[in-house]
């Protein structure tokens, strides 16, 4: 089986994996990112670093700061936050990007940071949007980057991939925001949760750049951890863009250069013809038309031609955010309010990405048009969209949002009801006094629901690739077999607070005895009697999904539960079990046959009288005559669990160089 364009990536930048060894999905691997991009939350990354005993940057070309998140706030304890970052990057020599300048995202791409095949992280959810460059960009704790700065890299298991076939074209007024909404929308029964997804696909060519890279960006509210585009003309034609703009300013050392553009696409990986994909759905863009999603959901969307018949009021219209504040998204509001003003009761905000970007729009005559409409400009940076700042929304006001996420109180009052659609009907909603969408006079027929979308499209749902049995050298101090009995929680998305409760994640003064007491008690009452130390604890699928309390993972570590199969597990609780030591695998087939053989039990948690080896050198675990493969722990996860996590891994390190 060959490999998608997301392994690829991942062995290219993998830090002693073996050459004869392709990467598949589920392998744990040590990266080592071209760039990880810490905003203001640099200034809680700094502890970690000195924490783990590091006192340089093993790469200072590495991390880039980008003050984005707070800029409005003037208080003196923000000012001394934001000096203490920059006198940071100076002394360690870190590319800084001071606040107003942008929003670290938009940043990254427009300094040439990203490159196409290339690895880029950021200690920020929306990672995904550099996956507009064929670059893997995904997100990564607070920890992982104080590893990179540390180290240089970090681990990551492999997610599974999802391919999405895109093809047709958009008609015109459609806009990239309507599309990954639509795909949002229509596949909301996580299909593409945990995945890395590839695009590709005739439709791919049509899209612009600006539309690609707000799909990707929004690949993170789909539940991706990665939304990564083939390069192509589009591609080549915005970097060299890029790299002549840098050139004009007279840069000594650029990272973008036309070389260095070329020599990136020629080598940016291509998925091999038989590459292995958990999903595949194939989408025509010529069905989409504008989609407002909401309130508050971001996955219950409607067709515009039939909410703007509601007449819902709106007190509030924003036009900012990673996602949709670039120059063709002020040219789409800036022609539908040209010669008009907004209603007189509704506030239009507007914000740039980037510091560039307003300049473009300033000198393309866009950014008068919206001010004289009666819009009123904040600072390139993420205010309201974060419920930072001037602009948010208070009470039960509504508002439509071009931003990414309109979850209850994220932009304010928890009260308010916000809803998202593309810059268009944004401006169509400010200038009406409630949600509309503009005049498109080629829309032919109505727009399809979520439902008719999702009808028309096609969706491959592929035998798990749990990975067949390899074998793998065991390194000292790791188990080469575990033995228990199944304790079996049959119940998929079992959410972190249903394993560790809120009234106990934020009492710090429990000790270890008593946070595995605590341990399943949300979910189960009666967990605490029917479990016994030593036992193997199998759940469903998407286990540990939810916050990112870690001691969801550490109760039941302190419990006497000696590792957690599931089908497969959130992302961030996989992160969170080996950064503090504890073994999780994922083993799809078994826990298909313990939901067959215990369908009606009737319990939360059952005793299932099971007993399983786990052989970590065959990767394989046999129970009742059968051998189920399970993704091979390599050195890389085997070292967390000896060591007992990441900051032991990591001081360890640095005691050695």
């Amino acid at each position: 089986m060959g490999q998608s364009r997301v392994e690829k990536i991942a062995q290219r930048f993998a830090v002693g994996a073996p050459g004869d060894l392709p990467v598949r999905a589920g392998h744990f691997l040590s990266l080592r990112p071209l760039h990880v991009m810490t905003h203001d939350n640099t200034a809680a990354v700094i502890p970690k670093f000195e924490q783990i005993g590091a006192t340089r940057i093993h790469d200072p070309s590495q991390p880039v700061f980008c003050l984005d998140h707070d800029i409005q706030n003037t208080s003196p304890e923000n000012i001394a936050k934001y000096k203490k970052i920059e006198e940071f990057a100076r002394r360690h020599g870190i590319s800084f990007f001071q606040a107003g300048q942008g929003i670290g995202h938009q940043i990254m791409v427009e300094e040439g940071f990203v490159l196409p095949g290339s690895v880029v992280v950021a200690s920020d959810s929306h990672s995904n949007s550099y996956g507009a460059l064929g670059a893997l960009g995904t997100p990564v704790v607070r920890t992982d980057a104080a590893a990179i700065w540390a180290t240089g890299r970090t681990w990551w298991q492999v997610p599974e991939v999802a391919q999405v076939t895109l093809v047709g074209k958009l008609r015109p007024g459609v806009t990239g925001k309507d599309v990954i909404v639509a795909l949002i929308g229509a596949f909301d029964r996580d299909e593409v949760l945990n995945t890395c997804v590839e695009f590709d696909g005739p439709g791919v060519a049509s899209l612009s750049m600006d539309q690609r890279f707000t799909i990707a960006n929004m690949t993170t509210e789909w539940g991706a951890l990665a939304g990564v585009f083939p390069a192509d003309d589009i591609t080549r034609n915005y970097l060299l863009g890029r790299a002549e703009v840098m050139r004009r300013r007279g840069v000594a050392e650029p990272r973008l250069t036309a070389e260095r553009v070329e020599a990136a696409l020629a080598g940016s990986p291509v998925a091999d013809p038989d590459a292995g994909y958990a999903k595949r759905i194939t989408f025509d863009l010529s069905d989409v038309t504008p989609f407002v999603a909401g309130p508050n959901e971001v996955k219950t969307i409607v067709p515009v031609d039939r909410i703007e018949k509601l007449r819902i009021k709106i007190d509030r219209a924003f036009l900012l955010s990673c996602v949709n504040g670039r120059l063709e998204d002020f040219a789409d509001a800036a022609r539908l309010l040209e010669g008009r003003r907004v209603a007189p009761w509704v506030r239009l905000y507007i914000a740039a990405a980037s510091r560039e970007v307003e300049d473009e729009a300033k000198r393309s005559g866009y950014w008068k048009t919206l001010l004289d409409a009666g819009a009123i400009a904040f600072p390139p940076g993420c205010g309201p969209c974060i419920g930072l700042g001037d602009g948010v929304l208070t009470g039960t006001q509504v508002g439509i949002s071009a931003t990414n996420r309109n979850f209850k109180g994220r932009m304010g009052s928890r009260d308010a009801q916000v809803y998202l659609a593309s810059p268009a009907v944004v401006a169509a909603s400010a200038l009406a006094g409630h949600i509309a969408g503009p005049a498109l006079g080629s829309m032919e027929s109505p727009g399809k629901d979520a439902a008719a979308l999702r009808q028309a499209s096609r969706l491959e749902e592929l035998p798990a690739r749990a990975g067949s049995s390899a074998t793998v050298a065991i390194r000292k101090g790791f188990p080469a077999v575990v033995e228990g009995e199944l304790l079996y929680v049959p119940k998929d998305n079992m959410n972190t607070d249903g394993i560790y409760g809120k009234d106990v994640t934020y009492n710090e003064n429990l000790t270890r005895e008593e946070m595995g007491r605590a341990a399943m008690a949300n979910y189960d009452p009666a967990f605490q009697q029917i479990a016994r130390a030593g036992d193997l604890l199998v759940g469903g699928m998407n286990f540990g999904t939810g916050s990112s309390r870690e001691q969801a993972a550490t109760a039941l570590k302190y419990r006497g539960i000696q590792l957690v199969i599931a089908g497969s597990f959130s992302q961030t609780y996989s992160r969170n079990a080996f950064n503090n030591g504890f073994l999780v695998i994922q083993c799809p087939e078994l826990v298909r046959d313990l939901a067959d053989a215990f369908r009606d039990a009737g319990q939360l948690t059952i005793r299932t009288g099971w007993r399983a080896m786990i052989d970590f050198a065959r990767s394989q675990l046999e129970c009742r005559g059968r051998c189920y493969p399970f993704p091979p722990l390599g050195d890389v996860a085997q070292e967390l669990i000896v060591l007992g996590g990441l900051e032991a891994a990591l001081g360890a390190q640095l005691k050695t160089t």
